[in-house]
Parts: structure tokens; C-alpha cells; sequence
């Protein structure tokens, strides 16, 4: 009989474990009942955060820049460079991560930094730059990425708006033309798992501002706020999928630098190898915290088990919490899902040992496929 070889392509379990760190866990338990069993690890990321940790641990070399944080402080942020091939990840610059506990800033938070992070790539010399996006603190249009790479937003009186999305209702005028030109030769590949307009019910205040710390009377603010922003930029642009992602940053990116939208998976899987690894593969498996109605709309597993299905290997899916039934595991391509509440019911002491849990889920599946 051949030797089994089990592909680990599974994201992280948020608050839990990187998913480097899932990879490593479920090796352990596969290895334990099988201990011949060939494993290769490819963490995967979805565009969100951890997206730059799956390029570093696919070969790409970490690297860092200090960059403006939500707030206007300086944050240190990374992202990933392989030949001419830049992952910059919103979040590290402009991410929910980057506020302290209990403080947000709906209005006024910015993506200044974002835009300083895309810069660092193009110094790097990043020829093709897959943007991530998701996890934001940020809700202004990515008005502040582009007035770091050279963009001027103007009031009445001509003088510079302020931070956030909250201050474009007094936008008077937008001045792209100083924009850095090194954005025209680059191809600026938008990922991420959200494929929301950027404003009206599906839109980014609506949707997303109250995870940010918006009250009812902000999302409305920053709905307006943003609708006129995109009468001064482009409307048209704002109807567009992925225009609405992590604060409407997406729109900023299509509108003016000339980004192209692709679902965060496909993009991720590509720049990852992926395809390669999966020729090589007896059985997939795949996974993320929580298992859910979400993970059906492109996020990391249902991605992965898609491309599985279609190249006639098996997947299998491990998981924090199970909350689809068999059937919709079954459409996305995922034979069986193993979740840790089976193992431990109480979630608080589930995240607590996620990782001598996960081991226990992978010598079943190893028992289950393998042997």
C-alpha cells in the first residue's frame, strides 16, 4: 500500500493557535498512530490576519516597517517579500489588533499606515503585491492609505481633511495626481474574503462599523460620510465586490490605485504553491476556529476543500466549534469535520487546550483515514 501523504492546509484558530501552530499540532497526532505517515504543512490564510505569517512560513522572507497605527502612533508592522512578490496585510498596519483594550475610533481611526506598508513594498521592489485586507479598526474609505502614497483631500477652505471616516463629509475636493507613480507598474491584487459594497445596507459602516466600536449614530455619520466621498472619487466604484472590505479600504484600492479584486483564498492558495502540494497529497486536511455559515462564503477551508474536490483528493476538516450540519460540509467538499467541543463541551477550557486537543482530533483522523 502506498504511503500516505497528508497535506495540512488549515488557517488559524483565532485566539487560539497561529496556523502554523495548528499544522505542527495535527502532525504530532497523525504521526502518533501512523508514525510513517508523510505530512506537509502549508498554513493558509484567507487575506485577514495571519496572512502574512502563511507567505513567511511558504518560504517568503519576514520584514518590517514602522508605519502610522490607527490611532497616529507608530506601530511596527510586517509583511512578505519572494523575489518580486510583496504580501502586505492590512491589519498589521491598521488592524482591530493595534487599539488598546476597550478603546476605539470609528470616526477618526485611519489607514494611513496601510498606505506607508504598500510603500514599503514598492521600495522593496515588489512588481506584483497582494494587498489583504480584513480585521481593520478603520472605516475611511482608505482615504488615509492614499494620502500616504501622495493623495491630498481637501475641505472647503483647501486645507487637508482630517483623519477617518467621519471627516470626509467635509471633503470639498480629492487631488490624486501625486499619487506615487511606481502603483501604475505594479499589479495590485486586492484579496480578501468580503465582497461587500461600500455603503447602503451591505456596506462597510452598516455591516462591519459596529465591531469597530461605531455607535448607531456613527454608522450613519460614516455611511454618508462615505457616500460622499465616492460622489467626489467614484460611484460607480463603490457598487463594486470588495469595495466595502475592512472599512471600505477595497474602494480606496480600486478606485484610484488601480487594484483588481480576487476572492483572499484563491489568491493565497496561488501565491502559497499550493497546487503543487495538493499533486502530492493522499488526504487534505483543512480547518479554522469556528466551522460555520461564514465558512461557506470564502473563507480558508471552504477555499482549500474546493480545490481538493476538484483535483479528486479527499478532505477532512478540523475545528474549534462545528456549527454546519453534515450535508453543507458535504457541498463544500468536506467528507468529515472534527471539532474540539466533541472532545472537551466547555469552550473556555476548549481554547485554553486547543493544542494537546487538536493532537486528540488528528490521531482520529489518522485512525479514521489512514490506518
Amino acid at each position: 500500500m502506498e504511503t500516505p501523504h497528508v497535506l495540512v492546509a488549515a488557517d488559524k484558530f483565532k485566539g487560539s493557535l497561529t496556523a502554523v501552530q495548528v499544522a505542527e499540532r495535527v502532525t504530532a497526532g497523525l504521526r502518533r498512530v501512523v508514525p510513517g505517515v508523510r505530512v506537509e504543512a502549508l498554513p493558509v490564510a484567507d487575506g485577514g490576519d495571519g496572512t502574512v505569517a502563511a507567505a513567511v512560513a511558504a518560504g517568503f522572507e519576514r520584514r518590517e516597517a514602522r508605519v502610522t497605527g490607527p490611532l497616529g502612533t507608530p506601530v511596527t508592522a510586517t509583511y512578505a517579500v519572494r523575489d518580486t512578490t510583496a504580501v502586505v496585510e492590512m491589519a498589521e498596519a491598521s488592524g482591530l489588533q493595534h487599539l488598546p483594550a476597550g478603546e476605539f475610533a470609528p470616526l477618526t481611526a485611519t489607514t494611513y499606515g496601510s498606505g506607508e506598508l504598500l510603500a514599503a513594498a514598492l521600495d522593496a521592489g515588489a512588481r506584483t503585491i497582494v494587498f489583504g485586507v480584513g480585521g481593520s479598526a478603520t472605516t475611511d474609505g482608505g482615504a488615509g492609505m492614499l494620502s500616504a502614497l501622495g493623495a491630498r483631500f481637501l475641505d472647503g477652505d483647501g486645507k487637508p481633511v482630517g483623519p477617518g471616516g467621519g471627516a470626509l463629509a467635509e471633503l470639498a475636493e480629492a487631488d490624486l495626481s501625486g499619487l506615487d507613480p511606481r502603483i501604475a507598474d505594479v499589479d495590485l491584487i486586492l484579496a480578501s474574503d468580503v465582497d461587500n459594497p461600500l455603503t447602503g445596507p451591505k456596506g462597510a459602516p452598516e455591516v462591519y462599523g459596529r465591531q469597530k466600536g461605531a455607535t448607531e449614530d456613527d454608522v450613519a455619520v460614516l455611511d454618508a460620510a462615505l457616500v460622499h466621498y465616492a460622489s467626489v472619487l467614484g460611484p460607480e466604484t463603490a457598487e463594486l465586490p470588495g469595495a466595502g472590505a475592512a472599512g471600505g479600504i477595497g474602494y480606496g484600492a480600486l478606485v484610484a490605485l488601480g487594484a483588481r479584486f480576487r476572492p483572499g483564498i484563491e489568491v493565497m492558495l496561488d501565491v502559497l504553491g499550493f497546487a503543487p502540494a495538493l499533486a502530492r497529497a493522499t488526504l487534505v486536511v483543512t480547518g479554522e476556529g469556528s466551522l460555520d455559515e461564514q465558512t461557506l462564503h470564502g473563507k480558508a477551508p471552504a477555499g482549500v476543500a474546493a480545490a481538493a474536490r476538484a483535483a479528486g483528493v479527499e478532505a477532512v476538516a478540523v475545528c474549534g466549534r462545528l456549527a454546519l450540519p453534515p450535508e453543507a460540509l458535504g457541498k463544500a467538499g468536506i467528507r468529515r469535520a472534527y471539532a474540539l467541543t466533541d472532545l472537551e463541551p466547555d469552550p473556555a477550557v476548549c481554547m485554553a487546550e486547543a493544542g494537546p486537543l487538536l493532537e486528540r482530533a488528528a490521531e482520529a483522523i489518522a485512525r479514521d483515514f489512514l490506518s
